[in-house]
């Protein structure tokens, strides 16, 4: 992420986990179907996990760096 605005980075960051609780919600129906994609559930399973790990990187760049 070339840009640095805190701000970007916020909504950036709601974007993320509001496609990150949708997905939680899909793998959940998903899971509990009977008849269900096991690739498609893998593959929505690895996307959440994708996206958990660029909210945490997200969330690390609104940290102020602190000198030690």
């Amino acid at each position: 992420m070339h840009n640095e605005d805190p701000a970007v980075i916020a909504r950036r960051l709601t974007e993320l986990r509001i496609e990150h609780r949708d997905l939680d919600a899909a793998i959940t129906r998903l899971a509990t179907d009977a008849i269900r994609d096991e690739l498609q559930l893998t593959r929505l399973k690895k996307r959440k996990l994708k996206l958990k790990d660029m909210i945490a990187y997200l969330e690390s760049k609104l940290i102020p760096d602190l000198d030690a």
